[in-house]
């Protein structure tokens, strides 16, 4: 036992010689989070670069910021990327050390770990959900159920995320809740395309429809 206190004691010690709160350490080992907000302009993110970019704004500001950091999102059309190969190989915790998925496969699978009590922002903090006010629980991903770009024939990404009025973009529901008890009202990544009277990209139209222009990040390394 006194090896284990010794050891324990001195994580403390080095943890206060440093100035960090545990809780700023487990921010620092922080591999995924919901943003906090979004740029503001709708689904026009600036591309996945400006996304990218937030993302990493953000992570800096919460202390994570020693990591790379890349937004869950899809593209389409000529060189389309996929959400799933651009977020490094896990596993990935959220800022109070739960592990939200241990690979690829299995934040695409039906057992990860992705509800509205795990899917917190870069501060540690819960992201409103069906029944609260405001409802924000549409997250922008622009992904099939798999993590993989939708076909070009059809918006799904608010034009690879430059647009803020006329498009669509798919959305899933961080904490796994919708209209209907069905996996696609359940979907975190997938669930339906953004929609309003703005043309469906402008940030009253993700609004509308129970969002406000949110997005997944993970540390791709």
């Amino acid at each position: 036992m006194l090896p284990t206190i010794r050891v324990a004691l001195f994580a403390s010690v080095a943890i206060a010689a440093l100035g960090l709160s545990p809780a700023q350490t487990q921010q620092n080992n922080m591999t995924f989070f919901v943003t906090s907000a979004g740029p503001g302009k709708g689904a026009d993110l600036g591309g996945l670069a400006g996304a990218d970019r937030h993302c990493q704004t953000l992570a800096q500001a919460a202390g994570a910021g020693g990591k790379t950091w890349r937004a869950y999102l899809s593209t389409q059309g000529a060189g389309a990327t996929n959400a799933r190969d651009r977020i490094g190989r896990g596993p990935w915790m959220n800022a109070k050390g739960d592990v939200i998925a241990k690979s690829v496969d299995d934040l695409h699978s039906p057992g990860n770990n992705l509800t509205k009590l795990t899917a917190l922002s870069e501060k540690g903090a819960g992201v409103n959900g069906r029944g609260d006010t405001p409802n924000m629980h549409d997250i922008l991903t622009g992904s099939q159920p798999n993590g993989t770009a939708f076909a070009a024939d059809k918006d799904m990404t608010c034009g690879n995320w430059t647009k803020s009025a006329e498009g669509a973009a798919m959305v899933g529901h961080h904490d796994r809740q919708g209209l209907r008890d069905d996996d696609v009202s359940k979907s975190w990544n997938s669930s339906h395309p953004s929609r309003g009277p703005g043309g469906g990209c402008a940030q009253d139209d993700l609004k509308s429809t129970g969002g406000n222009g949110l997005f997944y990040c993970f540390a791709a390394n």
